[in-house]
């Protein structure tokens, strides 16, 4: 049982008396809306300085909240003593947004609870310990001193002598040269002075962890290089995993009742024995029974797609689906170009035997992230010129699902047939909805990246489709320059559908609208979708080819399902519990 705290701001004074008699009756309730907007607002855009002050408001708020309900619960249990804290309390950073929760720690330790500073210290490392969930710069959050200063006076200072301290220490132990004070500092003095709370999260843990094996060793290599040659044993790796509970027996009962006929009752309460349904990957009736688990579920997700938009699918088509959040590292764009490429391909050779296929997206973008709200678009124009083109008849469908959450993945994730899990290798930290659609049977179509990389070994090269450079390849090619337009002159198939996209033949109202996205993919194609571009579309082919034979692909998808037991959430946990936490771990 976990147990959910919500918190609610409120003003000290809810109602200015002096506004009020003034009658500036709105005005007098401005310190109300203010603080009311703290635990209202959600995911406030950061990019103009009201929105960053609310963000940096927020993320205190709610740490320090949190905070001040476990030292009051631990003083509670242990006759009012705060010290021994760390030896009854574990607090997991996720990512760095609530990293202010360190001073905040250090804050109440020292000035409320008079605790002295290497004491306080002592405790806040050994309870605190971080987990980075992605490399890309805009999660490692950077505060402008300024805004610190203004806001959290006190917190300012006790991260400037965190700092000095920290510096003092390795600079007394030989650790780091003169040019290295200013790499690991924590405050960025070559960007307007501001405290990078990346590093901050990594001094006031005890330990830091990434989510997959490849995001881990990229850690170690890439952000925080200086660091772990510092602390070579700080960090660790914690593969992500999903609860079956939900994603398996919730979600999919009919192949939860195969599972347990087939492999017995023990693969309710222990995710490794998923590994005994591997015997039956060949067996004809099991295979049988797992298609028409399938189909009843693909029925199902028809009906929805027909009820909240009006399109007709047909479910003994391939189900090929990529439901996460709306990003360009994730991908999306290669997703749809490439559908625009089939589209073309099917129109020009219609009777060349085409596997019926239905792309299924979903998924949400950050409120300010126009590139990401630019990209849904084009998916939606897309299947507007594809969902109504009869010469297709019906041989390819293209949906966008709206409100993407946790019940329509429940919905889509048992009724897919191949998972995409396209990023640009080295950007995924690890994904987890990779790991629930793989669990579900559907084949992965993905790179190298982030939880794939464990996937594939656990399920072995010939049921998973893989594509594209890897990390290695992806940062020496951007080393060596891209080269967009030399990729697109050598390829008729790629030129052609950026053509149709730059000259709005999916945007006949606004012919210009995508004009601007063409031309960023070709001047500075950073996520490398074109550079990925022609391996994603060959291997689309073997996956059109596979599909044709059912007993082929069931046999695979039986497979994906028996190796998936490793990336049960159980075994992340017990993982977190041990390595981590310091938490014993009972066997029932």
């Amino acid at each position: 049982m976990n147990t959910l705290r919500l918190w609610s701001a409120r003003a000290p004074d809810p109602l200015g008396l002096e506004a009020f008699n003034r009658g500036d009756h709105l005005g007098a309730l401005a310190n109300q809306a203010k603080a009311q907007a703290i635990s209202q607002v959600l995911y406030p855009s950061d990019e103009t300085p009201a929105g960053e002050e609310l963000r940096l408001r927020q993320e205190y708020f709610f740490s320090s909240a949190a905070l001040q309900d476990i030292l009051r619960r631990h003083m509670e249990q242990h006759d009012g003593e705060v010290r021994g804290l760390n030896e009854h309390v574990a607090i997991q950073l996720n990512d760095t947004h609530p990293a202010i929760a360190i001073p905040e720690m250090m804050r109440l330790l020292v000035d409320v609870h008079g605790l002295g500073w290497d004491e306080a210290w002592t405790i806040t490392q050994a309870t605190f310990s971080y987990t980075n969930h992605t490399l890309l710069p805009e999660a490692l959050e950077h505060w402008g001193v300024p805004l610190m200063e203004r806001l959290l006076p006190r917190h300012m200072q006790i991260i400037y002598l965190i700092n000095a301290l920290n510096l003092d220490k390795l600079r007394a132990a030989g650790l780091i040269t003169e040019a290295e004070e200013g790499v690991v500092s924590l405050i960025d003095e070559d960007a307007g002075r501001k405290v990078r709370m990346g590093w901050l999260s990594f001094i006031g843990a005890h330990k830091v962890n990434g989510v997959s094996a490849l995001h881990t060793e990229l850690m170690r290599q890439t952000v925080f290089a200086t660091f772990n040659r510092i602390y070579p044993d700080r960090i660790v790796n914690k593969t992500n995993g999903i609860t079956f509970r939900r994603w398996l027996m919730e979600a999919n009962p009919g192949l939860t009742r195969l599972l347990a006929e087939t492999v017995g009752g023990k693969v309710l309460d222990d995710p490794m024995a998923l590994a005994d349904f591997a015997a039956y990957a060949d067996d004809a009736g099991v295979q049988e029974r797992l298609g028409l688990i399938r189909h009843d579920h693909k029925v199902a997700l028809a009906r929805l797609i027909a009820d909240r938009l009006h399109i007709r699918v047909d479910p003994s088509a391939l189900f090929d689906t990529q439901i996460k959040r709306i990003h360009e590292y994730k991908r999306q764009l290669l997703n749809i170009l490439e559908t625009i490429a089939l589209y073309d391909a099917m129109r020009a050779h219609p009777n060349r035997g085409w596997t019926p296929r239905v792309k299924i997206f979903a998924g949400k973008a950050a409120a300010s992230y126009q590139r990401a709200k630019l990209i849904i678009k084009l998916i939606n124009d897309v299947a507007q010129v594809v969902n109504s083109d009869p010469t297709l008849r019906g041989m390819l469908k293209v949906v966008f699902l709206p409100n993407y959450n946790v019940s329509l993945a429940e919905a889509i994730i048992p009724a897919s047939d191949l998972s995409e899990q396209i990023s640009t290798a080295g950007m995924e930290a690890s994904g987890t909805g990779n790991m629930k659609l793989a669990l579900n049977g559907a084949l992965t179509i993905g790179t190298l990246d982030g939880a794939n990389v464990e996937i594939k070994e656990q399920v072995g090269d010939d049921n998973i489709f893989i594509f594209g450079m890897t990390a290695d390849q992806v940062e020496a090619k951007r080393r060596e320059g891209v080269g967009a337009r030399d990729l697109v002159a050598a390829s008729p198939m790629l030129s052609q559908v950026l053509e149709q996209v730059g000259s709005g033949v999916f945007s006949p109202s606004e012919p210009g609208l995508y004009h601007d996205l063409v031309d960023s993919l070709l001047d500075h194609d950073h996520f490398l979708v074109l550079s990925d571009f022609e391996a994603y579309a060959a291997m689309q082919r073997q996956v059109a080819a596979r599909w044709k034979d059912q007993k082929a692909w069931r046999r695979s998808s039986i497979l994906n399902t028996a190796h998936m037991g490793w990336f049960s959430s159980d075994r992340t946990i017990r993982e977190y519990a041990q390595e981590i936490w310091d938490v014993p771990v009972l066997k029932t």
